[in-house]
């Protein structure tokens, strides 16, 4: 590795301390949460945020915003809720050349789109945000708009026993690159939030850095060395979540895709990048796995009449399936001659 790179990797990991400490001021007692955010904004990722109403999802990505300096937008997801009141839609407007249909942006064209109860919405309304998800551009009646850079969706939904909630599609859930649990705060967390707000008024993050900065540090992510070794415990983690390839993944009816493998080699450097180094190890393969991997391996009834779950299975993956198997695969075994 060149000294340049180190010192980035350095420099990269200071300012990312900075923007967690901006980020802890305004959500107390979510330190893990905060640095899955993270990961996933260097890593390009999407986010899904689960967990009740009221623990700070929404003021998370407020935060967030306001410490890139990212423009913003909000939609708020009900039943009713359309897919062209997402992406945008042609109106018929007057024009120098005469009557056209002029397309209107939506909500979509931002940076940063907080999609806040997504599960409210019906399926075609969600999935109105694949292609945005995936290529980042949306297509609406056969003309294909781009969306900004950077773009991030940060999806918000409530635990899917609530009543008058609709269940993301696995193709949806799969563009996510990772699933966040928010869970609730101990009392000291608690009396710390009350006090701060006991003047009424919200916690005002610090600028930290800018769109371009973020952009700048996203561009470290893929020089971050990735091992042999690692990539082989990658492809074992995800070949292992499918169908008889383990004792684990007993009960699966679909194991993570290829592009939860890729998504997690990405999540895997950038939390590399993150603590300030220029190579990936085990454990951070290890950190990122169970919010990569959880939310894509889908299980059978029995399964789920157990009570497994993504997570709890993927918690099980990672202690059966070994950082260092004793025979290397001779494609590996090459590679450390």
């Amino acid at each position: 590795m060149s000294e340049s790179l180190e010192n980035q990797a350095a420099e990269a990991g200071r300012r990312l301390g900075q923007l967690r400490n901006a980020l802890q001021q305004c959500i107390f007692g979510q330190e893990r949460l905060i640095e899955h955010v993270l990961i996933a904004l260097l890593a390009r990722g999407h986010v899904l945020l689960e967990g009740l109403p009221g623990l700070g999802k929404t003021e998370l990505v407020r935060s967030l915003s306001k410490s890139l300096r990212l423009d913003s937008k909000r939609v708020q997801f009900t039943p009713d809720l359309l897919p062209g009141d997402i992406t945008g839609n042609p109106l018929l407007q007057e024009t120098p050349e005469g009557r056209r249909f002029v397309f209107q942006p939506g909500p979509v064209f931002t940076n940063l789109l907080l999609a806040d109860e997504i599960n409210r919405a019906s399926p075609k309304t969600q999935s109105s945000l694949l292609e945005a998800m995936q290529e980042r551009r949306v297509t609406v009646m056969g003309h294909t708009h781009t969306l900004p850079s950077p773009f991030f969706v940060f999806a918000t939904q409530n635990p899917i026993e609530l009543e008058g909630t609709y269940p993301l599609p696995e193709a949806q859930l799969d563009r996510f690159l990772f699933k966040l649990e928010v869970t609730r705060n101990e009392v000291p967390v608690l009396e710390r939030i009350i006090a701060a707000r006991a003047e009424k008024s919200e916690p005002e993050p610090p600028v930290v850095m800018t769109g371009e900065d973020l952009a700048t540090l996203c561009a470290l992510v893929p020089r971050i060395f990735l091992s042999p070794a690692v990539t082989n415990y990658i492809a074992r983690l995800v070949d292992a979540s499918h169908p008889g390839r383990s004792e684990a993944s007993r009960g699966v009816r679909f194991g993570a895709s290829p592009r939860a493998a890729i998504g997690l080699a990405a999540a895997s450097r950038a939390r590399a990048l993150l603590l300030g180094r220029v190579h990936v190890g085990h454990e951070d393969v290890q950190a990122c796995a169970p919010a990569v991997l959880g939310h894509r391996i889908i299980l059978d009834y029995q399964a789920r009449l157990e009570g497994r779950t993504g997570p709890s299975l993927t918690a099980d993956l990672l202690a059966e399936v070994p950082a260092h198997p004793k025979e290397l695969p001779s494609t590996l075994a090459a590679a450390k001659i």
